[in-house]
């Protein structure tokens, strides 16, 4: 087991030739020198076996304390040692398996065939690794990366066999968990989209004559109110249920859910009775909920389409699918829409230009920012600049955010865009600041999605940290439909938390939404952007002059300050200032311009801090 004493030693053999010559060397001072090399060889061999007392000792104590397992056979493959941590791992101690074959371990989870090859890797290298299953003393099975080593004597021949294992069942553990996060809900155990994407694009390859694949998009109206009168907790317990209901009704179908109060439903059929099957889903979920104690009955809002009918390709389906629940909400809740090509606007054009898009945000390069300016009203004074995202395309050329805003936000890359413009804007800010330009404060538009992900201030804090820039010169604006957004929950606190870091808040196109002076009142917001559809007739329609003069006047009791937008005309910027609204934003000021256009005039205009 252990390597064995050394003589190959020169005053070892020094001695022992000594010790030989003693008893014929013909006087006794010779017979002194010998007897003093003989005291010599001693005295090294006593050191070399207190060296090897040692070695030994601290390889012993190694051993112990390694949490590895380690197991040493002999030359015909019985054990005669293990270290502690085997026994800790497998159960068994040293008397218990000493003088047996390691297989005694075997889980026998492997063939023959997995045995052969590991003993003719061993035999003709010298060495095994990989991983193999084995069984505790209790019966327990688990997986261990074992690597073993053949060594041989002083004679090159094979002496023992020595293996140090690995227990790794925390790690296929967490593997397993890893995959269960990508591919599962976690709320409901159902498959989430990607597993969905995955489900559909097998279903549509297995398709047979004859068959179609039922696919049906359904969401829960006003979840958000249930939440707050009943509570996250039971909220969510819903939507177990809910989930729950919907599996056990699609019997041999698939069920998932894509996130919030979305959920998703494919079946394989021979029958074409597409609208009968998505109505016997509205009537079945419709039922009341039992919980605690109250009876719930819920409106569902659903999206359906059927393949290969409204096409064959997961992708185009999922899009379709959407298509179809958009349309279904804007006709009100508690209604259903199945696709159809007019819900498609170009189509193929839209689907061609979603992967552009995402070629666009993985390469960056056709992605621009401008930034149009901010105007005090009193003097024309600059005071901030708000960031505009623009897209470049190498084809179609500049496309409008028009086109393209709407096709991010149904195809899940809005929280992407937005953390490029912020990222974008906050370098830019830097840039300028090493230029010379004064400070003034970058405005750049936070989507519902940013929210919803949950890290946007984390991400914000970072950015800023990375180019030493304070918070106050990036403010963020939000709009009413994003604040009101129920996939958002509570969005009180993110914005005490987003104004403490130091960002100003801004609520944009105010006046378009849902505008309640009670939520308004609530809200942790310094500004309003008053919308540019109530400036464009000013002065001349004395509706548009009300809502304005209004707006103007909450305003001031809030303290909120207000920017107009759209500020065109003299005329225009006339009105508003006899008004009393501070700040404006137009074409009559500056148009957005991209950076090299406009550092110039900031060089210009402003002298630095």
């Amino acid at each position: 087991m252990w390597p064995p004493f050394s003589l190959n030693r020169p005053l070892i053999w020094a001695g022992l030739a000594a010790l030989a010559a003693i008893g014929w060397l013909p006087s006794v001072w010779l017979r002194l020198v010998a007897l003093g090399f003989v005291g010599v060889g001693l005295t090294d061999a006593w050191r070399q076996m207190q060296h090897e007392h040692r070695r030994r000792r601290l390889s012993e104590e190694a051993l112990k304390l390694s949490s590895d397992g380690v197991v040493i056979s002999d030359a015909r493959n019985r054990i005669v040692a293990v270290n502690p941590a085997f026994t800790q791992i497998t159960g068994y101690t040293l008397e218990e398996v000493k003088g047996q074959d390691p297989s005694v371990l075997s889980a026998g989870r492997h063939d023959k065939a997995f045995y052969e090859r590991y003993w003719q890797t061993l035999q003709a290298t010298g060495h095994w690794e990989g991983e193999i299953w084995n069984q505790r003393k209790h019966g327990d099975q688990f997986p261990e990366w074992l690597r073993v080593q053949a060594c041989p004597d002083s004679k090159g021949h094979l002496s023992h066999y020595v293996g140090l294992f690995t227990d790794i069942s925390r790690h296929k553990a967490r593997e397993q968990d890893l995959r269960r996060i990508g591919f599962e809900d976690p709320l409901t155990g159902l498959p989430n989209r990607r597993r969905l994407h995955d489900l559909m694009t097998s279903r549509l390859r297995h398709l047979r004559a004859g068959e179609g694949l039922d696919m049906a998009l359904i969401d829960i109206d006003s979840f958000k109110a249930i939440n707050d009168a009943m509570g996250v907790d039971c909220g969510d317990r819903l939507l177990a249920r809910f989930g729950q209901r919907l599996a056990g009704h699609v019997a041999g179908g698939v069920v998932g859910r894509l996130g919030g109060d979305e959920f998703m439903v494919i079946r394989t059929t021979t029958f074409d009775d597409h609208d009968k099957w998505v109505s016997g889903l509205r009537d079945h979920l419709s039922e009341p909920f039992e919980l605690d104690g109250h009876s719930l009955r819920l409106g569902l809002t659903i999206g359906s389409c059927r393949a290969p009918e409204d096409g064959n390709d997961s992708g185009v389906l999922f899009q379709r699918l959407e298509s179809a629940l958009y349309s279904a909400k804007r006709h009100g809740r508690n209604h259903d829409q199945r696709f159809r090509p007019s819900l498609d606007v170009a189509g193929d054009r839209q689907l061609a230009l979603v992967n552009d898009l995402r070629t666009a945000l993985a390469k960056g390069t056709q992605l621009e920012l401008h930034y149009q300016t901010q105007h005090a009203l009193r003097d024309g004074a600059l005071v901030g600049m708000e960031a505009l995202l623009r897209w470049r395309h190498p084809v179609h050329g500049m496309i409008s955010p028009g086109d393209f805003i709407p096709l991010a936000e149904r195809h899940g890359l809005m929280s992407s865009l937005g953390n490029w413009v912020v990222e974008r804007a906050i370098a830019q800010l830097a840039n300028w600041r090493l230029a010379g330009v004064a400070e003034v404060p970058v405005w750049v538009n936070i989507s519902a999605l940013q929210l919803i992900q949950g890290d946007l201030e984390s991400r914000l804090a970072a950015s800023l940290a990375q180019y030493r820039l304070p918070a106050r010169l990036l403010g963020l604006e939000l709009t009413e439909s994003v604040l009101l957004d129920e996939r958002a929950g509570d969005i009180y606190p993110r914005l005490e938390a987003l104004r403490a870091l130091g960002h100003q808040i801004a609520i944009d196109d105010f006046g378009t939404g849902y505008s309640s002076l009670s939520y308004l009142k609530r809200l942790p917001v310094d500004k309003l952007k008053l919308d540019r559809a109530f400036v464009r007739a000013l002065p001349e329609d004395s509706a548009d002059a009300a809502i304005v003069g209004a707006v103007l006047a909450m305003a001031r009791g809030l303290s909120l300050e207000v920017i107009a937008e759209g500020v065109e005309t003299p005329a225009q910027r006339d009105f508003l200032l006899s008004n009393g609204c501070p700040l404006v934003q137009g074409f009559l000021f500056s148009r957005p311009v991209p950076a090299t256009e406009l550092e110039p005039r900031l060089l210009n205009e402003l002298q630095p801090i």
